[in-house]
């Protein structure tokens, strides 16, 4: 795993384990000088890390120490970077569920930078899904501060017409019949990367629910939304058709003990023509929506 410069960050793609020993792959991002805060970056569903580089080398340009990871199945904690480890070449048969990204992978990246950078305030992004797996993870006490983008309680119904009746009908007619089929849901049907079966079937079980994850009657780790107490901003991209404002305002109502602060983003207020769901981590926003982003989780109160 040797280290790499890049500009004046420091990257190095390395692998940790998750609270059950499955390996992860993972980048950490650090700065040339002094490191003031850590940041977890945390991944939407079907999204690779990579997506997250800019961003995460602008941060770390800032003095933070930050780290990226692919939930198990996906990226490089699947095969690429791993082979030779323990990670599948085949998803068929291989078990993950969405509660088990948060359980046992999101929980252990918490872990493992409150481990190496105690003496930092660490600071937890969420993107989409990485919004919703602070709520259930046990040690989300730990986090400082919480920024979420685009992440919200997927509903289909508060998405975006005529855009939510194409995820209804992909979800339903397409994606669960080729996930029971083939024992994985494909990444060419239109979902982003392949992902694990019961990823995908509880995905869709929570997006044709009223109140998304909030109505799993078998989702325990529900409990641990009301632990977060820390700072919490969540950014509402306007022309978003997943993360709407009444599905980003639905998420947060569930950390009851937080007092998050939602603010919409329009495209003009960044001087761009669309955002979107993906769109805030393009580098043409680092003196925009990045430099506020960060001046915010570097703030002390």
């Amino acid at each position: 795993m040797a280290e790499a410069a890049l500009d004046d960050v420091f990257t190095d793609d390395i692998t940790f384990p998750a609270r059950d020993g499955y390996l992860l792959g993972a980048t950490l991002f650090l700065p040339r000088g002094a490191k003031r805060h850590a940041v977890l970056i945390n991944s939407a569903t079907a999204v690779p890390r990579r997506i997250y580089k800019g961003f995460a080398g602008y941060l770390a340009r800032r003095g933070c120490a930050v780290l990226t990871y692919d939930y198990r199945g996906t990226g490089d904690s699947r095969q690429k970077a791993l082979v030779g480890y323990n990670q599948p070449k085949s998803l068929v048969g291989f078990k993950a569920s969405m509660a088990d990204w948060a359980a046992l992978d999101v929980s252990a990246a918490v872990a493992w930078m409150r481990e190496r950078y105690h003496t930092l305030p660490l600071g937890y992004i969420g993107h989409s899904f990485g919004g919703q797996a602070l709520g259930l993870i046990p040690d989300n006490t730990e986090v400082s501060r919480a920024l979420l983008i685009a992440a919200q309680a997927g509903y289909w119904k508060l998405m975006a017409a005529p855009e939510r009746y194409r995820v209804y009908a992909m979800m339903n007619f397409i994606g669960v019949p080729l996930t029971r089929l083939l024992g994985y849901a494909p990444g060419w049907s239109g979902i982003g990367e392949d992902l694990p079966k019961d990823v995908f079937l509880q995905w869709t079980a929570w997006v044709m629910s009223k109140r998304y994850m909030f109505d799993d009657p078998n989702l325990p780790a529900l409990k641990n939304f009301a632990d977060y107490k820390g700072a919490m901003r969540a950014l509402c991209l306007s022309d978003d058709p997943w993360a709407t404002r009444p599905a980003v305002e639905l998420l947060c109502s569930g950390y009851t003990a937080a007092k998050p602060e939602i603010i919409t983003v329009r495209p003009a207020d960044a001087g761009v023509s669309k955002i979107g769901h993906f769109g805030f981590f393009r580098p043409e926003h680092r003196d925009t929506l990045w430099r506020g982003a960060a001046e915010w989780l570097e703030a002390t109160e």
